[in-house]
């Protein structure tokens, strides 16, 4: 399809929505084609172990956006390993629903994304903590964590999606969020 036919009055009412929010949003990286009607979803994670961000429209009228999902997805690689698997796209919009309840400017801190079997099997002799067939190791899952936010205010919002696995770990500071069954554990 051209892009002449795929311009329509109603794509370009789309595209300039959907450029307005960008705009209003500082910061933001914008795919490489806005398309449809405007309606988007973002993230802003940090990772302060790798010393990088990223900030991104991930979703576009109901579409993912597959740059954004590789930006993201290299972002939740498993860092001891280098190893990046994509991450599950069911993830990023808990992640993402998740921060926007939190109302905070602050992006997510991500303490652990995609894990590797081989990292996996060595955290887990570290900790009793760390499952056997973590939902890390299928690329969906995320530990995150902000400053701003309390540990419980991040559990109620990630549970408060209604989308998968929600752990509280307090001790830690951290919760994790997964796509797997809805269920919720930790103190």
């Amino acid at each position: 399809m051209t892009m002449d036919q795929r311009l329509t009055r109603r794509g370009l009412l789309g595209l300039i929505g959907a450029g307005a929010a960008l705009a209003a949003a500082p910061g933001l990286a914008a795919p490489a084609t806005l398309r449809g009607k405007g309606d988007y979803r973002a993230i802003h994670l940090f990772s302060s172990r790798l010393g990088e961000s990223v900030n991104t429209v991930y979703w576009i009228d109901g579409e993912y956006i597959p740059e954004a999902l590789d930006e993201i997805s290299h972002l939740l690689r498993d860092w001891r390993q280098d190893l990046v698997k994509p991450i599950d796209p069911r993830v990023i919009d808990i992640l993402a629903e998740a921060h926007r309840k939190l109302d905070a400017a602050e992006p997510f801190e991500v303490v652990s994304g995609y894990r590797s079997p081989q990292t996996n099997a060595m955290l887990r002799r570290r900790s009793s903590g760390v499952a056997r067939n973590s939902y890390h190791i299928k690329a969906m899952a995320a530990d995150v964590t902000m400053r701003s936010r309390s540990v419980e205010q991040m559990y109620r919002a990630g549970l408060s999606c209604h989308g998968g696995g929600v752990g509280r770990y307090s001790r830690s500071g951290f919760v994790h969020m997964d796509c797997g069954p809805v269920r919720s554990w930790g103190r």
